[in-house]
């Protein structure tokens, strides 16, 4: 899910990460290879989100999704898997 500026916002307020900015070079890589999203960068590697039903809520909320892992210790190099839906659930329409 490719997220605005507003929403990036409110989820970087609930997880550590990094969102990467759409104009960076990896950025279209990253679509090629996982789809249009807002990509982020985290301690243990690239996440997204992906839309949660919220059964007509009128809330937007995203769950996170890990796409690969740092290759080693210098986080220079992504590993990437098959992804991973964690249980990290975040709100996107109002701060949490």
């Amino acid at each position: 899910m490719k997220l605005t500026e507003a929403h990036i916002d409110r989820a970087l307020y609930q997880i550590e990460a990094q969102a990467i900015p759409e104009n960076h070079p990896a950025t279209v890589q990253l679509s090629e290879l996982f789809g249009d999203h807002t990509f982020f960068l985290d301690a243990g590697g690239l996440t997204i989100l992906e839309p949660v039903n919220t059964g007509g809520a009128a809330e937007a909320m995203g769950r996170v999704v890990k796409l690969a892992r740092w290759g080693d210790e210098t986080r220079r190099n992504l590993s990437p898997h098959e992804p991973e839906y964690t249980d990290i659930v975040v709100a996107l329409d109002k701060a949490a």
